[in-house]
């Protein structure tokens, strides 16, 4: 293996899963001697860890090659995650790239190392995706006041637009005993929230002991780690809306960790649409979901996942989606613009959408976000709220997030860094963000 003197940089696309397992496999790369330094340094091997969720996401790849490359241009460049999974030889022909790894290669990446000089022909190392059924925990370190937590991986649902089970695999999840070790460790490196993600998190349990059937239930997680000492926040990403139960949200409301912040997809409020897209629930139950989390926690944050352009998606349809967010008590809205994947059901569908027509509606949406996050930072003005202040100076201000995430600000001190204050919030800036006046100067820990 190389010296201590090597040096290797990673660059994370995509998701919340993606940053935890790029941490992770660093860490490997720690154990074998190896200095980890920004992506923007010189170094002898750069990890790009890839996302295939977008069309957009594909495109930045060669971006960030060519970035590498103008850092050291004799340095050996590995390609890694769902787009190395979904097209090996698509990055492996990229010019610069020496290695690409699939979903199960990538945890070994050390042992794919041995000569460092450049590849006249990239070296391609990927499964078949039947071959990812077992289970590598991860979660990240850097961010010192946040730390993303995996709790499970793959998907066994068939989402008409979706490649994630053909990049991931199918459903399976770590054992409660590794998740709460995980969550013990990183408690005691000083990190006061821990976001649990995956690719379908609600559907915990299954493949836990490598078998099909669900040893326990997404509830029975949190349960767990609410009794974990020293974790000061847990918060919940992305969860489908049929996996959210009342269970669910009614232990959140009364839980000693969890925070009210929900981040449920919808993708389309007609139901006609989410039949064609295999959704597994109707617009009535993400209703339902969305009613019962203001009926216990009125001051929660519901963040909501719509897609733009679906093929088939006529003017009403669209309409349909945009008055149900419109009436709908939610917080803010990620909106994606529909885009072709290949190997999907949806690529061969008729009623193609003309992009300019995605893109207007997805101005439009995009527009409703600022209204919707503008009146949910409206109503929190007068409450007292706990801000979790970030690390980065960004132009002189330090940011933060409250625990039904409201993102305020103040000039930088750092302090501040990684503490928790009972605030007053008081007032919204130019930039959307909210001013506050200190309660306690830290909440005791």
């Amino acid at each position: 293996m190389p010296s201590k003197t090597k040096k290797v940089a990673f660059y994370t696309l995509g998701c919340k899963l993606n940053f935890s397992e790029t941490s992770t496999i660093a860490r490997s790369f720690s154990c074998e001697g190896f200095d980890r330094v920004d992506f923007d340094d010189k170094a002898d091997i750069y990890v790009i860890n890839t996302c295939s969720v977008t069309e957009n996401a594909d495109k930045r790849f060669k971006t960030i090659v060519k970035k590498a490359q103008r850092a050291n241009p004799e340095a050996f460049i590995i390609a890694i995650g769902c787009y190395a999974q979904l097209k090996p030889r698509e990055l492996a022909d990229v010019h610069g790239v020496d290695m690409v790894l699939g979903a199960t290669e990538k945890f070994n990446i050390t042992d794919y190392i041995n000569d460092l000089s450049k590849n006249e022909l990239s070296e391609i190392h990927s499964c078949e995706i039947e071959e990812a059924n077992f289970y590598v925990g991860s979660y990240s370190i850097g961010d010192r006041t946040r730390s993303f937590l995996k709790v499970q991986d793959g998907c066994d649902y068939k989402c008409t637009y979706c490649t994630i089970p053909l990049a991931r695999g199918i459903s399976r999840s770590d054992t409660l005993q590794n998740i709460i070790a995980n969550a013990v460790e990183i408690s005691e490196k000083g990190i006061k929230e821990i976001v649990l993600t995956g690719v379908n998190i609600g559907d915990y349990g299954k493949g836990e002991f490598g078998n099909k059937n669900h040893e326990h239930t997404f509830f029975e997680l949190c349960e767990a780690l609410d009794q974990v000492p020293g974790i000061e926040r847990l918060r919940i990403s992305s969860i489908e809306p049929n996996l959210l139960n009342n269970e669910t949200i009614e232990f959140v409301a009364r839980s000693n960790s969890f925070v009210p912040h929900f981040h449920i997809p919808l993708q389309s409020g007609s139901d006609d649409l989410l039949r064609s897209m295999r959704r597994r629930y109707k617009s009535e139950l993400f209703t339902e979901r969305v009613a019962k989390i203001r009926e216990v926690m009125t001051h929660a944050c519901i963040g909501v996942d719509v897609i733009v352009g679906f093929p088939g998606e006529t003017e009403e349809h669209f309409l349909t989606t945009y008055n149900l967010l419109s009436r709908l008590d939610i917080s803010y809205l990620h909106v994606f613009r529909y885009s072709e994947r290949d190997n999907t059901q949806a690529a061969g569908m008729n009623g193609t959408v003309p992009k300019n027509v995605r893109r207007k509606r997805s101005r439009m949406l995009r527009g409703l976000s600022v209204k919707k996050r503008r009146a949910f930072y409206e109503s929190q003005l007068g409450t007292t709220r706990t801000v979790l202040f970030e690390g980065e100076n960004k132009e002189g201000y330090i940011h933060g997030f409250t625990e039904n995430y409201v993102k305020v600000k103040a000039p930088w001190d750092p302090e501040l860094v990684n503490t928790l204050h009972k605030v007053e919030l008081t007032e919204i800036d130019m930039d959307g963000l909210v001013r506050f006046e200190f309660i306690e100067a830290e909440v005791a820990q």
